[in-house]
């Protein structure tokens, strides 16, 4: 085994080798750093990248004993999440060299279960809309998504083979779709944000990338301290439900060809695949939710908007001024419509597992300016609900295309396994169930 190839294992297998001492965290280590040497200039994806710190992590792991469920393995991490070991400047010129005293939970639960934190990646100014200026590494001239664009595309660039991202509105489920990676949302609430820069206290949820449903399980369980997230093996197959949700007019003829070919390759697999159509109440969540994060973003930004109005972009600018006009009645109008969707939710997934939604209007759209549209996102974060990105084809134009899974709020170990059955019966790897 080479260590270049070592950069293009999955997580899981390379934890394995690692905990049987068959590789060394250095070993892994250098790989990755050798492929960001070799990709970053063209990709983007990272704000800084510590090789030498990384390097002295890796052989302080490798003389002791294995440390926890992510020993020795390579990790991005979003810059929005504080880190004591690196600047973390949330997008923005703002906070430019801006050093945490402390380290965020989740940085500080993945580096107590052992990961090596390579740098931070890149996102979107403040994790909304303003890009960074990163490739999708599937085609340079397309945008990887966003918010959490370096770490969807860092993985899908076998740089590391998991990141933390986050997601507002469809921050971790468009970058995924985009890279074709799997992302995660788990359920609202279920992994600890302390230390993240807030935009929304009623969305923000930390996210997870990777190659395979089972590795993001293996990161959501480190972040979480919710073992049960290892168990991706799912008891017989899932119901699914297809839920083309109100905004389906939207989607273009790839994401169509998608749910077509999933619908059928799920039920020429053995699956119940039915179909929901949700109750009109929820055609008004995607604007509710516009509108939650216009009105706690104006809040969560405050001191940016008070303080440093002439450093925030123009896009932005126009979001948090928009906000400002939103009243305290509105928002409880909308913050109560949410409470009701989320209560009847539950009764809507009938018998079935899971749903199987589209992740994006289509795939990755050319240029760098716009990170695409998050409509068939909006509604599921607002909602709370565990999602995973599935992909599993490609569009007309050979850029990667596929779904989303989701599953009852708090039900995400089902939600996983559900998503880790369909990825391997779909790409017909039965390798990214294991």
């Amino acid at each position: 085994m080479t260590s270049t190839s070592l950069n293009t294992m999955s997580a899981s297998e390379l934890a394995r080798r690692l905990n049987r001492r068959e590789i060394t965290a250095e070993q892994a280590v250098r790989a990755s750093l050798a492929r960001i040497e070799l990709r970053e200039s063209q990709v983007g994806a990272w704000t800084c990248v510590a090789a030498d710190a990384a390097l002295a992590r890796a052989r302080e792991l490798d003389q002791g004993p294995v440390r926890g469920l992510l020993h020795g393995l390579p990790l991005g991490i979003k810059d929005v999440f504080d880190t004591v070991d690196f600047s973390t400047e949330y997008g923005s010129s703002i906070h430019r060299g801006n050093r945490p005293a402390a380290d965020s939970a989740v940085a500080a639960l993945c580096k107590e279960a052992g990961a090596v934190v390579i740098g931070k990646t890149t996102t979107t100014e403040f994790a909304v809309v303003a890009p960074a200026g990163t490739r999708n590494p599937r085609r340079l001239t397309h945008t990887p998504g966003g918010s959490s664009s370096g770490s969807a595309a860092a993985v899908a660039d076998w740089m590391v083979p998991l990141a933390v991202g986050t997601q507002t509105g469809s921050s971790t489920i468009r970058p995924a779709a985009f890279c074709g990676v799997v992302g995660y949302k788990p359920t609202f609430g279920l992994v600890a944000r302390a230390g993240i820069k807030s935009v929304s206290e009623s969305l923000d949820t930390v996210g997870f990338f990777a190659r395979t449903v089972q590795d993001v399980g293996l990161l959501a369980a480190a972040a979480s301290g919710d073992t049960r997230l290892l168990d991706t093996q799912a008891q017989g197959a899932p119901r699914f439900a297809v839920c083309k949700t109100h905004e389906w007019p939207q989607a273009d003829a790839d994401t169509q060809a998608a749910m077509s070919e999933a619908e059928s390759g799920l039920a020429g697999a053995g699956a119940s695949v039915g179909e929901l159509i949700l109750p009109r109440l929820y055609s008004l969540l995607g604007q509710a939710q516009i509108e939650i994060q216009a009105f706690e973003m104006v809040r969560a930004l405050a001191y940016e908007r008070i303080n440093h109005r002439a450093r925030i972009s123009e896009r932005l600018a126009v979001m948090l001024d928009q906000g400002m006009r939103i009243s305290a009645e509105r928002h409880e109008m909308n913050c109560a419509l949410a409470d009701k969707a989320r209560r009847l939710i539950g009764d809507c997934f009938g018998d079935r597992d899971v749903l199987i939604a589209p992740s994006t209007i289509g795939e990755a759209p050319p240029g760098l300016d716009d990170t695409g549209s998050p409509v068939f996102c909006r509604m599921w974060t607002l909602l709370g609900l565990p999602c995973v990105h599935v992909p599993f084809t490609v569009g007309r134009t050979g850029l990667p295309m596929g779904l989303q899974v989701i599953g009852r709020r708090g039900a995400d170990r089902e939600a996983l396994q559900a998503a880790a059955w369909m990825h391997a019966r779909l790409t017909g790897d039965p390798n990214v169930e294991q």
